[in-house]
């Protein structure tokens, strides 16, 4: 009989304990706060991908939420993106964001047992990460930057009249940067220019490539990894060429391109870091998360660069600009 009553207070004990450890959510009952282990792949270092991570962890930072965070960088190889990929399929992660097309392709391929969210995928449907945008279907989500290329490709005539050539480099290998210069040619045709276009394997062939493209009126930058990585090579053709550089980001403008209308990656991986924060403290679904796309589209110019390039910014676009490179 003692024994029993023993074994009873016992049992109330741990029940008041095991009731103590799941109150430690971030609801005021004080305990722990929520915390995640996340992992972030990202294809390449450029000021466009960067942004989006940093913007991807704001969104935690500005929640409040506590995350370790385990960054890798696939250094523009898809072999790297898919050991990344496998490696963290093996670990302990809640969650995993991949930055870039091919990094998300990888990703989606090997982890299929926690949450993946893209960012700075332009056609997510395209590169096969999703069922479709508005049902993903599987526990893959994120956000797409797919550009504005219709109202990129009319700055050209913007800022110069007479432009009739436009020449575009990209990459054969990824998915985003075909979807962009057949939006391009589409664009083209309404504005009566020609699109010459070259393609590229990897960032060491850029030069090669746009000295393959002949004398053009301008050149057009889409957001290919391999080429917005290496767009200094960009700079220094336009510059030598005097032809007209617009860009599909700011972080391209900032290096030296004369012009773009383009998405805020920063503001996208905020977007993006929404989403995970849904997933992770509400329980949504990935498959029932749409894919999302940014709204905020900033108009930023680089006067001294188009000067460099043999153009001139019309003053009602340095007005009407969000930012002013000086």
């Amino acid at each position: 009989m003692r024994l029993r009553k023993m074994a009873t207070a016992m049992a109330a004990v741990g029940s008041i304990l095991a009731v103590s450890a799941c109150s430690g959510g971030g609801d005021g009952g004080g305990g722990e706060e929520d915390s995640f282990k996340i992992g972030i792949s990202q294809l390449v270092q450029h000021p466009a991908l960067d942004a989006a991570s940093d913007g991807f962890k704001k969104s935690f930072e500005d929640a409040g939420v506590e995350v370790e965070w385990d960054e890798q960088n696939a250094q523009g190889e898809q072999a790297n993106a898919t050991s990344i990929a496998q490696t963290f399929a093996n670990g302990d992660f809640d969650l995993v964001l991949a930055v870039a097309t091919p990094a998300a392709q990888a990703a989606a391929q090997a982890i299929t047992n926690v949450p993946v969210l893209f960012t700075a995928v332009t056609d997510a449907e395209e590169a096969g990460l999703v069922d479709t945008n508005d049902k993903p279907g599987g526990n893959v989500t994120g956000t797409s930057d797919l550009n504005p290329v219709d109202e990129q490709l009319q700055l050209v005539k913007e800022v110069k009249p007479d432009a009739e050539t436009v020449g575009i480099v990209y990459s054969s290998g990824e998915v985003n940067s075909q979807v962009q210069v057949d939006l391009a040619k589409e664009s083209a045709k309404e504005l009566g220019i020609e699109i010459k276009e070259a393609t590229i394997a990897n960032s060491s062939e850029l030069a090669q490539a746009v000295n393959s493209l002949g004398k053009v009126d301008a050149y057009y930058v889409p957001t290919d990894n391999n080429v917005v990585s290496a767009v200094s090579t960009m700079v220094q053709a336009a510059e030598k060429n005097k032809a007209l550089l617009v860009g599909s980001e700011a972080g391209q403008v900032e290096q030296g391109a004369a012009i773009t209308r383009g998405i805020d990656y920063t503001k996208l991986g905020e977007q993006t870091g929404q989403m995970a924060l849904k997933i992770l403290q509400d329980d949504q679904k990935p498959a029932d998360l749409p894919v999302e796309t940014s709204s905020n589209l900033e108009l930023v110019v680089n006067p001294e660069a188009a000067k460099s390039q043999g153009a001139e910014v019309p003053q009602d676009l340095i007005d009407e600009a969000d930012n002013v490179i000086e």
